[in-house]
């Protein structure tokens, strides 16, 4: 059966969240999106990741491992991923099982209407899982507000989105491979007309094993990126860079308050 869909999972010392990812992931798709791969993209965890995968290969599921010995970075991770892709329809998501697997089939099925489709934690009826702590709650409404005048999406910090390799194909020397959102980074550069884009709601889980990736190191990449991007679509406008840059620093000193407070 030729491969139809391509589901990307940057991975980085996530061993123990790869089975039950990958189980979920092709219970969900075994009737709705059966011509589909796996592929993890691991920078050289050196945890047991590329054994684990070696099993799950062994029992039957179409899931297989790139380990990246020099380059690091989820973005650049997702990038090697969609460029090794079978499919025609590319999902990315996360390992941590925050982005839910069962949601991978609403994706792909609008991805064969659409360019791009995001799931969105921002939709009627979604919730956000009550144990997510507060200040990952400042992180993710401050960092969104920062890219709304990037997209009309509405979760433009959502790492959970799918595309049709061909728009990967054409705008691969415009994508910035080290920004901290790669969703945000295709939204802005590949231009995908905005009816084009889909959303498919999904409600945000907590990670349950494995630890959180986010670091203030993290927050300075997005910053680094926030400032390309609008350079990018408006011009190079220093006085814009220069607000926005005040912005975000404001809002990582908020972080760092609420932090303090908890």
């Amino acid at each position: 059966m030729a491969i139809e869909n391509s589901i990307i999972v940057p991975a980085y010392h996530e061993h123990d969240n790869i089975r039950p990812l990958t189980k979920r992931l092709f219970a969900a798709l075994e009737s709705e999106a059966p011509a589909s791969e796996l592929i993890f993209v691991d920078d050289n965890s050196k945890d047991g990741s590329v054994e684990e995968v070696a099993a799950l290969k062994a029992e039957g599921f179409n899931v297989s491992i790139i380990v990246r010995t020099k380059e690091r970075g989820l973005s650049s991770a997702v990038v090697k991923g969609f460029m090794e892709a079978s499919g025609k329809y590319l999902v990315c998501m996360d390992a941590d099982l925050q982005h839910p697997p069962e949601r991978v089939p609403a994706l792909l099925h609008k991805l064969h209407t659409n360019a791009f489709v995001l799931g969105t934690r921002y939709a009627p009826g979604v919730e956000m899982d009550k144990d997510w702590p507060l200040y990952r709650r400042v992180i993710s409404s401050g960092a969104r507000m920062l890219a709304m005048p990037l997209t009309t999406v509405s979760d433009p910090m959502s790492g959970f989105f799918g595309i049709q390799k061909s728009y990967v194909t054409k705008a691969a020397d415009q994508i910035n491979a080290h920004g901290f959102k790669i969703a945000l980074d295709i939204l802005v550069k590949t231009g995908i007309p905005s009816n084009s884009i889909a959303e498919v709601p999904f409600s945000f889980g907590v990670r349950t094993v494995g630890e959180s990736k986010l670091t203030g190191k993290v927050m300075v990449y997005y910053l680094d990126q926030l400032k390309e991007l609008y350079m990018y679509k408006f011009g190079p406008t220093k006085i814009l860079a220069a607000i926005l840059s005040v912005a975000v620093i404001g809002v990582l000193l908020l972080v760092y308050l609420v932090r303090l407070v908890l």
